[in-house]
């Protein structure tokens, strides 16, 4: 008996919705996914790193190298999202549904695709101005180097 035909479009959505935690995956390959699995770990350690910016503010170091984890995960998988999505149907069916006849996507994974876009786009760069932003701040609170005088001439 084989496998039920593994949908282009819900793959899609499921790595936009809940792909950080590796539902998109558990969807195409089953629990026995190791990446799955390894999904939730940056995810969960990037939505700590936030909860105790919330509670100890900006100048807590272990949240600034935390909460970059979690803008990286939802900016990865949004790209997944997109590959997903523009995957053409014969190549979808190919690797996901080699026994069953070729399904036809229709709009809604274009639409997945765009909204993953956007959200995918917003978040790395929110990621990146957040890293970029906590390094510079990091590097301003950093003491001056010591200035070694030039040896005396003529002593």
């Amino acid at each position: 008996m084989s496998a039920a035909p593994k949908s282009r479009t819900l793959a899609t959505w499921l790595a936009l919705l809940g792909g950080s935690l590796g539902l998109h995956r558990f969807y195409l390959h089953g629990f026995h996914d190791a990446w799955g699995w390894l999904f939730a770990v940056p995810t969960l350690l990037g939505v700590y790193g936030a909860q105790r910016m919330r509670e100890f503010g900006m100048d807590d170091r272990l949240a600034w190298l935390l909460t970059p984890l979690l803008g990286a995960m939802l900016a990865a998988t949004m790209l997944t999202a997109i590959v997903y999505g523009l995957t053409p149907d014969t190549a979808w069916n190919r690797r996901h549904n080699p026994v069953h006849p070729a399904a036809a996507s229709g709009w809604a994974v274009i639409f997945g695709v765009v909204v993953a876009l956007a959200l995918g786009a917003t978040a790395l760069m929110a990621t990146i101005a957040f890293t970029a932003q906590r390094l510079f701040e990091l590097q301003a609170a950093a003491p001056p180097p010591a200035r070694i005088a030039p040896a005396a001439a003529g002593r």
